[in-house]
């Protein structure tokens, strides 16, 4: 696969888009949002130039990254696309919205994925006439720096879409772990409940918030704490995907502590927001 397609220019895309241009592939960043692609292209500038002040790379290297990715704003320009890499909002109606509309303007041989972090590969690929090439690949942030992608299988994905997107991956500088369709994966099944209950901590009065990461960063090893953590993840998505595991298993230990949906419903995100568990200069 030498064309990829990702779609959405935040956070998760323009790093897709980075590692991949990086990776000498040839890549369309498509965002409905022109200021949004703008901002992409100018934070994958400012990470690369870093490379570059490091000795890492040379700024022709730097600016060949660049030229392999082409911003645009219009979904029908995609029809080259050997993959296309979804990374917008994390809620299923947009997600098969868009599935269904990329199912009608790419070639029938091009792969869809999806980079969600808990949301059914199945109920997506349901929403396209080509569900054994639909799958997941759930990339970790920062994506340029993390090394695995969480490949989920949907009940339908067939073997050989599982195989060229492990190749890719591994073009990628990857390592694509196998995963089936359950919710929230490994990644989200395993973190989400750690962090509901370092929060379910903090709101119990059990210790300041200090605390509770410092125990963590030292007793078990963790590079942050389960609190910094969820900031910089965003608290509106710890509680989205919190909220799918929940209803994905019927089981109450995944209730999301009303501590976080306060939170989340005074906008306090987190990093982004510049105010979550602990405070941001933005």
């Amino acid at each position: 696969m030498q064309n990829i397609v990702v779609i959405g220019g935040g956070t998760m895309g323009n790093g897709i888009a980075h590692t991949a241009a990086a990776s000498g592939l040839d890549v369309t960043l498509v965002d409905v949002n022109e200021a949004i692609l703008q901002r992409a292209v100018t934070t994958i500038t400012s990470n690369l130039q870093r490379g570059v002040d490091k000795g890492k790379m040379t700024a022709e290297e730097r600016d060949a990254i660049v030229a392999r990715i082409n911003p645009v704003t219009d979904l029908d320009a995609i029809a080259h696309a050997d993959i296309v890499i979804e990374a917008i909002i994390e809620k299923l109606e947009a997600k098969t919205e868009l599935f269904a509309r990329l199912d009608k303007v790419t070639n029938a041989d091009c792969i869809l994925a999806s980079n969600t972090s808990s949301i059914s590969i199945t109920k997506i690929a349901a929403a396209t006439q080509r569900p054994e090439k639909v799958i997941g690949m759930h990339f970790m942030n920062p994506v340029p720096v993390m090394t695995l992608v969480e490949v989920i299988r949907g009940i339908a994905t067939s073997d050989e879409t599982w195989q060229k997107v492990e190749d890719l991956s591994k073009r990628m500088g990857k390592t694509a772990i196998e995963v089936n369709d359950y919710p929230g994966f490994i990644s989200n099944r395993v973190l989400m409940p750690m962090i509901n209950e370092a929060i379910f901590t903090l709101y119990e009065g059990v210790a300041t918030r200090e605390a509770i990461d410092g125990v963590m960063k030292l007793g078990m090893n963790h590079p942050m704490g389960p609190l910094t953590l969820a900031d910089f993840i965003g608290l509106d998505v710890c509680l989205a995907i919190l909220r799918v595991l929940e209803q994905g298993f019927g089981d109450p230990k995944y209730r999301p502590c009303p501590l976080l949906v306060k939170m989340v419903d005074a906008g306090w995100l987190g990093r982004k927001s510049g105010r979550g568990f602990y405070e941001y200069k933005k």
